[in-house]
């Protein structure tokens, strides 16, 4: 399978998988309007855990490395620069949540409390296999890229549909 062809998979199935959380969060997921609030300020705590953990993977990394020790920047291609690439994606991943999940949980209505729930307890999941994918080779991230921002993107879409009708 050409690297092509093993992205066009990885985000085909990225993004059904984004679909499947954002209908299981509005369809199945119940929770009262009032827990929306409740719900929001818990809502990063997958995030910003998977932050920590590459912080803290990455901090470890430089400490056992002589050239890394002193914050020279990692080879091309290397383990460091790698896991230093999926920190920063995954940095910009929680900026855009963190920008429209309260928006998308506002607008879904009776709907956002639970939506909001999918979508950050499939951050993390989706933020794993996007950096697992990437160790064991690149293409391989599109599926847990695609998890991800596609997921925050459906869920803005089907926030907004809600509103309007």
């Amino acid at each position: 399978m050409t690297q092509r062809a093993k992205m066009l998979v990885g985000g085909l199935l990225g993004a059904i998988w984004a679909l499947g959380v954002v209908w299981i969060g509005a369809t199945f997921i119940e929770l009262p309007i009032f827990a929306l609030t409740p719900t929001l300020l818990l809502a990063f705590l997958g995030p910003g855990l998977v932050i920590a953990l590459m912080i803290v993977w990455l901090a470890m990394r430089r400490f056992r490395s002589d050239a890394l020790m002193d914050g020279s920047a990692a080879a091309a291609g290397s383990a460091a620069e790698v896991d230093a690439r999926v920190l920063h994606n995954t940095v910009e991943q929680a900026v855009l949540a963190l920008c429209l999940w309260p928006a998308i949980g506002f607008l879904a209505a009776d709907d956002g409390p639970g939506l909001i729930l999918a979508l950050s307890l499939s951050f993390p999941i989706a933020r794993l296999a996007y950096w697992i994918g990437y160790r064991i080779s690149p293409p391989l991230r599109l599926f847990g890229f695609a998890a991800t921002f596609y997921a925050t993107v459906f869920a803005l879409f089907w926030a907004v549909g809600i509103w309007l009708i």
